[in-house]
């Protein structure tokens, strides 16, 4: 018995020195700062994944700003402010007929004193012709004016009980100067003014300035109610006062208004200099600065030589 209890606790023994043996603890090892870095130990960022094709950023260049240049929005031409202030006095000149003071008679028995002036200052991009009378019934006072971008006249005035309101139209007989025996030119037209809607009322009124020669127009007042037709209210005939305001010609030389480039009927000085204008608005504005009229005034005339 004794030689196989050895032979067994010798197996023992052997089996357990085998994994005693087997098991080297090992001490960690220092690293060294110049030893090269493990492929474990080197970490790589991620490259950032860029599109194959990257949109062209389109910057955006600004033209320079002409002064006098004419712009554009959505496609139709804007006019800069020199050329919307001639299109609008061009416009206006054909009315130059109307500048003073008149007197009027309506059917209904209406007295009207009409004067008429031009006007540069309530809004000088947009000038005008004032009317004013302490006596209409129709038009206590009023400016008419042009409107360049829709090629339309335009008429903001008040009646004798404060009624505002805006006509708006063109001509529906074109502008005409005749000659006379006399050698003067006699100019007729019709301008229609309609406003452009009904009014809170359900009215929609209507005004005809209808030029018969130089010292005469009738004034035309129309109405209608809802869908119907329009219908005469009043006819005002109105005669100028005072003295004739005949057109003899095209070019009225040295006493060309310097505003409105009308016949010149009133004498005006500035730095030993004299100029003329056609009526008691373009005096006021000449009044008012001078030196900017008398600069566009030689501008013009050097654009009259060529």
């Amino acid at each position: 018995m004794k030689p196989l209890r050895f032979r067994l606790l010798m197996m023992v023994c052997v089996i357990c020195s085998g994994f005693s043996c087997g098991t080297k603890a090992t001490s960690p090892q220092p690293v060294s700062s110049n030893a090269p870095p493990t492929s474990a130990a080197i970490v790589t960022p991620e490259k950032p994944i860029e599109p194959s094709e990257k949109p062209a950023v389109k910057r955006r260049t600004l033209a320079p700003i002409e002064i006098g240049a004419s712009s554009s929005v959505g496609g139709a031409p804007v006019k800069s402010s020199a050329e919307q202030l001639e299109s609008v006095r061009s416009a206006l000149k054909p009315f130059q007929i109307l500048l003073g003071s008149w007197k009027g008679l309506s059917q209904k028995a209406i007295a009207d004193q009409p004067q008429w002036a031009y006007d540069w200052v309530s809004d000088p991009k947009f000038p005008g012709l004032k009317i004013v009378s302490e006596k209409g019934p129709y038009i206590r006072n009023g400016r008419l004016s042009y409107l360049p971008e829709s090629d339309q006249f335009e008429l903001k005035a008040r009646d004798a009980e404060g009624v505002e309101r805006t006509f708006r139209g063109t001509f529906i007989e074109p502008i005409r100067d005749v000659a006379t025996d006399e050698k003067k030119l006699q100019r007729t037209y019709k301008l229609q003014l309609t406003e452009p809607e009904p009014n809170g009322s359900g009215e929609q009124w209507r005004i005809t300035f209808n030029q018969q020669e130089n010292n005469r127009y009738i004034l035309e007042i129309d109405r209608k109610r809802g869908s119907g037709p329009f219908s005469r209210v009043d006819t005002v005939h109105t005669q100028r006062e005072g003295t004739s305001f005949a057109l003899s010609e095209t070019d009225y030389g040295d006493k060309t208004c310097i505003i409105s480039q009308g016949l010149g009927t009133i004498s005006v000085s500035y730095k030993g200099q004299t100029f003329w204008v056609c009526c008691s608005g373009c005096k006021s504005a000449f009044d008012d600065d001078p030196e900017k009229w008398i600069a566009k005034w030689e501008e013009k005339k050097k654009t009259m030589t060529k």
